[in-house]
């Protein structure tokens, strides 16, 4: 029991004459230092707050407000035009003790003050004003007006110098509401080439219905919420599309990103963990400073920051009817999962945080741990992987009491939760399925070796590989994406490893050991976490995932097509989906909207009219000659750009009409429109994961220390999910889901698909005798006969 004795502070004995005490003088240091670091947090807080507060202007530009109006006074000139004598005037007369040339100093203080404000809030409305522009999104790439150059030189100067992460949030413009016309000319145009002429009449005589006798009510409450609200969408977005659903998070909402693709820096699972953690708290600490540089688009026009506040030390709460979600700041433990055990491990010793190498001598000391679990302690973690109102009601029965609420407590409030995996995952060539193994493995695991309502679960492989699952109802993939590069870059090129593979720093064994969590989970609890398990089994064992790296081009080759690479790809995917299923379906692109204040995510229907002639093109052999669909092509690729930047500037279709349903909803009024509007599936769902937010890593000197990305499962029974991200010049990397149970869809096929579609696409710019483009067909086609 040697922790409890490294865990007691002091001792005493009583005696006859009195107690004598004997106090612990490490403990004691420990808690002086630790004391001293809560302090100086809190004002470093306090400064970076201030700083924040009073941006674009510094704390210094007062005093200088202050000498210039003391200096005016000076010499006679009065700037104020009478206003420091009216404010001399009315201060609480007191002649006695203070004299008259001192009511005129406060005066002038007082007024340099409110002019200083004044000047502050003039800056941050004049900043706002010029953030509302977003004609430059419009504009060709490569090409830039010369009102865009001003406009983004008046952008640069009112921006100020060094700012925080939260220092242009006052400056952020609202997110508009799009006007009623607009919103349904775009969704009927959105629609036309997935229905046929009786359905499209159909629903013009709905969308026109609803028009002209509901939307103007619902639309004026939606006016009145963007004028009160910081923004009309993301609240109920939050909690209408993630908080208030009832089936499995797991599969169904949670999403994975995926350790380097290519290097492996430590196969020792604790060193690697024991990095990674050290790199997470780092963040962590500058995050809860605002000392992160906030991302700029153009590096100059600034996106919100607001999703990252609750990134670390946030829970979803399960409920019987909605979900909430926690959030605690300064928790100073991390629980562990290992084998069916859940282990507290302290991540602060004397002030400051614990250091690598004495993390990888805790992690080491849990994986060493040969204990066995308690009773329902294996599976415990199932109830966060199944139904919500199960896991509500077994959480208030069973855990809000005891060494059950301690414990559950102590996972809902740890820093993240961390599951040191005992079976090794990652990219390997020799292996044709490990991508699709590995997504599986960091998308769902064992249903029960992940706490799938923590933000996010860090997961540590025992070849050293690691991954993370996300909770998706607190933010975006890209929120987690900027944490992940900052750490996989400190984890390789700022800590390191030694020769053998461990952490560098001494190794420290006098920290307390971690610290078992106990639980009394009774039989009926059991029940409860096997028939979660099951069911969450059930969704986990129908996952059908294909992961693969295109190597035959990239954005490199894509650019010099003069065309996006994101319209490239989102053309291929309406090629394969073709292909793949014969017909078109509504397609869902995800598109962030952060250049509005606390603004999210938008959808970009990708499957256009212009899309649909193009791939009818690319597949009537006969009809069209080469010349033709590549016209077809860029008709298509600029059109689904310019529907991308309309999402991203608030001219949305999908935001719009799914907060006009909840306000009708809310007024009792029924519309069979927005009904139909928001029943429709989405049978190809795609994303694409932001790569080199941060630019830590130049990766044409270090090719090999590129991110793998991450996926999601699939959103319909009988359609597809795709995450693709774009790595460098010359690699993308695909992750394709969808269901076994759906006889339609094939993972693998789809993935076919898509490398033939991409090839045919980029042949439109080749010579069609070109031998690598030809070569490469004839191997997709042999692999397709092959199947």
């Amino acid at each position: 029991m040697a922790e409890a004795h490294q865990a007691v502070g002091f001792q005493f004995t009583v005696r006859p004459d009195g107690v004598d005490f004997k106090l612990s003088q490490e403990v004691i240091k420990n808690i002086y230092l630790s004391g001293v670091t809560a302090w100086k947090k809190r004002a470093i807080q306090f400064k970076n707050g201030v700083l924040a507060g009073v941006y674009p202007a510094s704390p210094s530009s007062w005093l200088i407000v202050v000498i210039a109006m003391m200096s005016s006074l000076y010499i006679r000139i009065d700037p104020s035009l009478g206003m420091i004598d009216a404010i001399k005037d009315n201060l609480p007369q007191s002649r006695e003790h203070v004299s008259v040339q001192t009511r005129v100093v406060l005066s002038a203080i007082l007024f340099a003050t409110g002019l200083w404000l004044f000047l502050i809030y003039l800056l941050r409305y004049t900043l706002k004003v010029l953030l509302s522009y977003h004609g430059w999104i419009f504009e060709s790439h490569g090409k830039m007006s010369t009102s865009t150059k001003v406009w983004l030189s008046l952008v640069k100067m009112f921006s100020g110098r060094r700012p925080l992460l939260y220092s242009f949030q006052a400056s952020l413009p609202r997110l508009p509401v799009p006007s009623v016309d607009d919103t349904i000319h775009r969704y009927l145009e959105s629609v036309r080439p997935l229905l046929d002429n009786d359905q499209y009449n159909q629903m013009e005589i709905l969308a026109n219905d609803f028009r002209d006798f509901k939307a103007a009510q619902l639309q004026r409450y939606l006016i009145l919420k963007s004028w009160w609200a910081t923004n009309y969408v993301s609240d109920w977005w939050e909690e209408y599309i993630y908080l208030r659903g009832r089936s499995p998070i797991m599969v169904n909402s949670n999403f994975y990103i995926m350790d380097l693709l290519y290097m492996t820096p430590t196969h020792r699972q604790a060193a690697r963990a024991g990095n990674v953690v050290h790199a997470m708290l780092q963040y962590r600490r500058k995050l809860e400073r605002g000392e992160h540089a906030p991302l700029r688009a153009l590096g100059t026009v600034p996106m919100c920051s607001t999703q990252m506040e609750r990134m670390f030390n946030t829970t979803r709460i399960p409920g019987i009817e909605t979900d909430i979600v926690q959030h605690l700041t300064d928790r100073k433990h991390l629980v562990v999962y290992h084998k069916g055990r859940f282990f507290q491990v302290w991540l602060y010793t004397g002030g400051r945080h614990l250091l690598p190498s004495e993390l990888e001598t805790q992690f080491q000391r849990i994986l060493n741990d040969t204990s066995e679990p308690q009773p329902g302690e294996l599976k415990l973690a199932a109830l966060t992987a199944g139904n919500r109102v199960p896991w509500a009601r077994a959480r208030i029965k069973y855990f809000s009491q005891g060494v059950n609420k301690v414990s559950l407590d102590a996972i809902e409030s740890a820093a993240f939760f961390l599951t040191l995996d005992d079976e090794p995952q990652g990219y390997d060539p020799a292996k044709t399925n490990s991508l699709d193994s590995y997504a599986k493995s960091l998308l769902h695991g064992k249903c029960y070796n992940r706490w799938f309502d923590k933000s996010f679960t860090l997961i540590s492989y025992p070849n050293g590989k690691i991954g993370i699952n996300a909770e998706h109802s607190w933010a975006d993939a890209p929120i987690v994406g900027h944490m992940w590069e900052y750490v996989l870059a400190t984890d390789c090129f700022h800590l390191g490893y030694t020769e053998e593979g461990h952490c560098k720093g001494d190794v420290n064994k006098g920290l307390p050991l971690p610290t078992r969590l106990q639980w009394q989970i009774p039989k009926e609890c059991q029940e409860v976490i096997e028939t979660s398990y099951l069911s969450a089994k059930q969704i986990a064992d129908d996952v059908d995932f294909h992961g693969y790296l295109f190597t035959d081009f990239g954005k490199g080759l894509i650019k010099k097509c003069r065309t996006s690479p994101d319209a490239f790809i989102q053309l291929a995917l309406q090629l394969a989906q073709f292909r793949d299923q014969g017909v078109f379906c509504l397609t869902y692109e995800s598109s962030m909207t952060r250049m509005f204040r606390d603004g999210r995510t938008e959808t970009v229907r990708s499957c256009t009219s212009e899309a649909v002639a193009f791939v009818r093109a690319m597949e009537d052999f006969f009809g069209f000659e080469q010349c033709l669909r590549l016209a077809l092509f860029r008709k298509a690729a600029d059109k689904h750009q310019n529907m991308y930047r309309l999402a991203m500037t608030g001219s949305g279709i999908d935001r719009h009409l799914f907060c006009l349903y909840i306000v009708s909803k809310y007024l009792g009024v029924d519309s069979p429109f927005l009904k139909k509007v928001l029943s429709e599936p989405w049978k190809l769902s795609t994303s694409q994961t932001p790569q080199q937010q941060l630019n830590l890593v130049d990766i044409n000197k270090f090719p090999k220390y590129v991110g793998a990305g991450g996926g999601f499962g699939p959103v319909a029974d009988d359609g597809y999910g795709v995450s693709y991200i774009i790595v460098g010049e010359n690699l993308i990397t695909f992750h394709i889901s969808c269901k076994f149970s759906c006889p339609n869809t094939d993972s693998y096929r789809f993935g076919q698909n898509i490398q033939k579609a991409m090839l045919d696409i980029q042949g439109l710019f080749k010579p069609e005798n070109d031998e690598k483009v030809v070569e490469r067909r004839k191997h997709i086609e042999n692999g397709k006969k092959h199947i």
